[in-house]
């Protein structure tokens, strides 16, 4: 099984140059004989490139179609005066071709290690009502193995929720409504001391929170074996053929999506966060070219 990042990263530009090459214009680019005025790096999955272009429909970069929904992709944009391209990255990639854009829509878990501040750098942001809320999975019928349940206890402990809030200041917002001291009392946590329970994530904020409940877990006996990737499937393959027990790295509507095109049985176990998606500027430093 790869699990290292340098040579996920190799892959992943190589993937990140290719869609660039591949990716058209959007109605009223290059295609249709018009000059394009702004370029706008987009999430080329399917929820997180919707994601983005609803950010940039709210922001006046242009209007999408009615009902276009969660599956929104750039052939969905109705109406683009200011002539936008949408440029289509793999979403770990879209900080490094930031430079080379005018704008760019970028997830806070790739923005953070690419030294991007949400609070700060981003020219806007979604609002508080996303309802891209990160989850920890696992596969169908193991929702209530006790290892599992044991990590999402820890993730919804009051020791995160202050982590986030502390750390990240707004990039990163826990949604534990009733946040635990870490513990699940239905747990029998004697009799998993010795126990290892892994879980898949991305570097920030993923990782940096699982950090968080080693300890917790370790006070019980518990390791927490924390596997690393810089991609969105891998996470997902890895639980599914049961390699790993968990993962931590994506939102509901991204599993969902995951599913139907995937024929894979993961399952939510808790909600944990969201991360407010941002429109950063490249060539561009600010939205007056386009609210303007």
């Amino acid at each position: 099984m790869i699990t290292r990042r340098d040579f996920l990263k190799v892959s992943g530009a190589a993937a990140a140059a290719a869609a660039l090459a591949a990716c058209g214009s959007s109605e009223g680019g290059a295609a249709s004989g018009k000059p394009t005025k702004f370029t706008v790096a987009v999430p080329n999955d399917t929820t997180n490139e919707a994601r983005a272009l609803q950010l940039l429909e709210k922001n006046g970069f242009f209007t999408l179609k009615e009902g276009s929904g969660i599956t929104a992709t750039k052939n969905d944009i109705a109406e683009n005066p200011l002539n936008i391209q949408i440029d289509e990255v793999e979403a770990a990639q879209i900080p490094s071709v930031l430079q080379d854009e005018d704008y760019a829509v970028i997830n806070s878990n790739y923005a953070i290690p690419a030294g991007l501040d949400p609070m700060t750098d981003a020219l806007a942001m979604e609002d508080g009502s996303s309802a891209y809320v990160n989850v920890l999975v696992c596969k169908e019928g193991n929702e209530e193995n006790p290892l599992i349940k044991a990590l999402a206890a820890a993730l919804q402990s009051q020791q995160v929720k202050d982590f986030m809030a502390e750390q990240y200041g707004g990039a990163v917002v826990s949604v534990v409504e009733n946040p635990t001291d870490g513990y699940d009392p239905t747990v029998d946590y004697e009799a998993l001391k010795g126990q290892t329970v892994s879980c898949a994530a991305t570097p920030a904020p993923h990782c940096e929170v699982l950090e968080v409940c080693k300890p917790i877990l370790e006070a019980k006996g518990i390791t927490l074996d924390i596997q690393e990737f810089d991609d969105y499937i891998i996470p997902n393959t890895v639980v599914d053929d049961g390699q790993v027990d968990t993962n931590y790295f994506q939102h509901q509507p991204y599993l969902d999506d995951f599913n139907a095109q995937n024929g894979t049985h993961l399952v939510t176990v808790a909600g944990i966060h969201v991360e407010p998606m941002g429109i950063y500027g490249g060539k561009q430093t600010s939205l007056e070219p386009i609210q303007g």
